[in-house]
């Protein structure tokens, strides 16, 4: 690698900006994409590297090119500094996730309560201002109390997040879903939300909802096919 394709692929990667090495095999020629100089074949299986979070091997007509793909980390976005989240948390950073956990109330919002994790006490609309959630962050509310998940849900639906989620029953997510209309959110940009959050696998504890959520998450992520839930198990 030269030295000015290590100096760019690093400030790609301190500016989270997502890009491929594409290192010509069996030559060794290399080229950091995207970028202009690729033909349509290579930008797009360039493409697929990064929204796969893949690196490999890709013959393109008669060459051959090893991908590598350098992808900032998935975000999660975690509203509700509660017992869930204690349990949610530590499972997504073994997913290799960076979660941020916001709640206002400094009683929840801890270090101590959550060790090792970037934890926001600022009110969730400012919060998700200042986190500015993009295709590769996921948004969670947990708190129940529309107060504190509603600013959260009314930015994540105004963002590229991929996924949002937002914990309760069937009758506390219709009343949330009114409230969200009252704010000026259409149907289709409410069905964003995967409510009540997590895939049905009739979770009752904590660590059980956990493993919900993340289930539904890596679902999305991986191929955008989610099991249908066919009750809400989750407390109103």
């Amino acid at each position: 690698m030269t030295p000015e394709l290590l100096s760019a692929l690093t400030a790609a990667r301190a500016a989270k900006k997502p890009v491929v090495l594409a290192t010509k095999l069996p030559g060794g020629e290399q080229m950091l994409l995207p970028h202009p100089a690729a033909g349509a074949e290579l930008a797009a299986a360039a493409s697929r590297a990064l929204d796969r979070d893949e690196s490999g091997t890709v013959t393109l007509g008669n060459e051959t090119w090893f991908l590598h793909a350098y992808n900032p980390p998935l975000r999660l976005i975690v509203v509700g500094a509660v017992h869930i989240a204690q349990a949610l948390v530590p499972m997504a950073a073994q997913l290799g996730l960076a979660v941020v956990v916001v709640d206002p109330r400094r009683a929840f919002a801890t270090e101590e309560r959550f060790p090792n994790v970037t934890v926001s006490q600022d009110w969730p609309d400012e919060a998700m201002d200042a986190l500015v959630p993009d295709v590769r962050t996921a948004v969670v509310t947990l708190t129940h109390d529309p107060k504190l998940d509603d600013p959260a849900l009314d930015r994540a639906l105004k963002s590229p997040a991929f996924y949002i989620g937002a914990l309760g029953s069937r009758r506390t997510h219709a009343r949330r879903v009114a409230r969200l209309k009252e704010l000026g959110h259409t149907d289709a940009a409410i069905a964003r939300i995967k409510g009540p959050v997590g895939l049905d696998i009739s979770a009752v504890t904590a660590p059980e909802i956990a493993v919900a959520i993340l289930a539904e998450f890596v679902a999305a992520r991986r191929n955008g096919t989610l099991a249908p839930k066919v009750a809400g198990k989750q407390a109103a």
